[in-house]
This record gives C-alpha cells, sequence and structure tokens, in this order.
C-alpha cells in the first residue's frame, strides 16, 4: 500500500474518484503539500489525505492521486 508523509510535496495526478470528484479545484500536474489537520483523520487512514496547494487548504484526495515530486 502507497503511503504519503505530511509535509512534503507531490505531485497530484487523478485516479479512481478524484477523477471525476468535483470537491476540490485541483488540476492533473498541480503540486500539492500533504498536511495533517488537527481533530481529522491523519494522511493515509482510509487511503486519503488532506491536501494544500499554492498555501491554501485543497481539500481530501486519494494516496494513490500523488506521485512523489522528484527533486532537482
Amino acid at each position: 500500500m502507497k503511503k504519503v508523509t505530511a509535509g512534503r510535496s507531490y505531485k497530484f495526478q487523478p485516479v479512481g474518484m478524484d477523477i471525476w470528484d468535483a470537491r476540490t479545484s485541483l488540476k492533473a500536474g498541480d503540486i500539492v503539500t500533504v498536511v495533517n489537520l488537527r481533530g481529522c483523520p491523519h494522511a493515509n487512514v482510509m487511503r486519503h489525505c488532506h491536501v494544500n496547494f499554492n498555501g491554501i487548504f485543497a481539500g481530501l484526495v486519494l494516496v494513490a492521486s500523488l506521485q512523489p515530486v522528484k527533486s532537482k
């Protein structure tokens, strides 16, 4: 099972319900940061995580929709 780490950046490549779910305005290729919110399940619980985009909360996405960003 794939896991992500809070505080790290990932490229959003939607899979599964993230393809048609309109609850976020994220587009394929957006770079997001995984966050753990107080009072909410932590990243990887039920294969979901909360993300920020450009420093603003973007929503809940599937962990499988996040690809590691390769450092240069």
